[in-house]
């Protein structure tokens, strides 16, 4: 059974900064390019940034260069760390797993930023 488990979500006021995790088991993680994306309330959900299996990434605009995203092999975990963060970061979170095989979802975690 394939389960992605997020966490590190929370209540953070702007400008602060938040580790988001996302442990895969269930599948053969390294083989798995692994991405974050959100929802707003109201909003539909958006694609937040990626991983590849070779490690290379890339990010949507709205947090390139205040995100990062990384991957642990050897945890089946993928990372978001999250900086500078504002208002309108406030969603929740979900890990996505992507492969040949298929893709799978997380159950999200909340990111909620206000003052």
């Amino acid at each position: 059974q394939v389960q992605l488990v997020e966490s590190g979500g929370g209540l953070v006021q702007p400008g602060g900064s938040l580790r988001l995790s996302c442990a895969a088991s269930g599948i053969n993680f390294s083989f798995y390019t692994m991405g974050w994306y959100r929802q707003a309330p109201e909003k539909e959900r958006e694609w937040v940034a990626q991983i590849g299996i070779t490690g290379i990434t890339t990010y949507a605009d709205s947090v390139k260069g205040r995100s990062t995203i990384s991957r642990d092999n050897a945890k089946n975990t993928v990372y978001l760390q999250m900086n500078s963060l504002k208002l309108d970061d406030t969603a929740v979170y979900y890990c996505h797993a992507r492969s040949m095989s298929g893709d799978y979802w997380g159950r999200g975690t909340q990111v909620t930023v206000a003052s």
